[in-house]
Parts: structure tokens; sequence; C-alpha cells
């Protein structure tokens, strides 16, 4: 059962559509503002690979590079 419910919350962390969403809405910002992956990545001290991967959906990022991501848009 505990093995259960430890499935169930890291599930609940790891929410597909929040990050997909996430991830579309930041890129939707980026061109919006003109600027390309590389540039944000530069302003926001982020790995450009890191950048793709989130406006992509494929991570789930940490508060703090949302914040810098956030701060270079």
């Amino acid at each position: 059962m505990f093995y259960s419910l430890q499935l169930s919350f890291v599930k609940y962390l790891r929410n597909e559509t929040v990050i997909k969403a996430l991830g579309q809405r930041i890129k939707k910002l980026r061109k919006a503002q003109k600027i390309s992956q590389r540039q944000l990545a530069f302003e926001s001290e982020i790995p450009e690979t890191q950048i793709r991967r989130i406006e992509k959906g494929q991570v789930n990022t940490g508060i703090s590079t949302i914040v810098a991501i956030a701060n270079a848009l």
C-alpha cells in the first residue's frame, strides 16, 4: 500500500498537462518578444537544451528555473 501511495504522489508531482502548458506558455511569450531560445538561455543563464526541453514539456522544471526564465522574458 505504501508503494501505491508513493506512485500516486509522484504522479501528482509530475502532472503532464501542467508541464506541457507551462512549456507552451513560455514558448508563446518568447516568440511574442521575438527572441530565440539561444537568447532566452543566455538572458536566463539556463542551458539552451534545458529551454528546449521545458518548451516541449519534457521536463518538470524547478521554481528557480521558472523565475529565471520569467525575469528574462
